[in-house]
């Protein structure tokens, strides 16, 4: 078997926590990773960060509230669950 990891990244416009993530736990779900673990801390005064531990890597989401954006990334090791979650994300 060949070790291979998937990196995707990028800036969206969403700083809102509740909406990220309920919008990425749904997006991972419906890609079909499988959630190990979930940790977040809200940041004072603003700010917000956001991590997916999944059984194919992880999934992080890093928000900058005072510029209006929020970091995403994406690293797995499994091809076709990345490729679906770039897909579901573009819809």
């Amino acid at each position: 078997m060949k070790a291979e990891i998937f990196n995707f990244n990028k800036w969206i416009k969403e700083t809102n926590p509740s909406k990220i993530k309920s919008k990425f736990d749904k997006i991972l779900k419906k890609s079909g990773f499988k959630i190990l673990s979930f940790c977040e801390h809200h940041f004072e005064p603003h700010g917000y960060t956001a991590l997916w531990l999944l059984a194919e890597s992880h999934f992080a989401i890093h928000t900058f509230p005072e510029e209006k954006k929020a970091y995403i990334e994406l690293s797995s090791c499994n091809r076709k669950l990345y490729e679906k979650f770039i897909g579901l994300l573009n819809e």
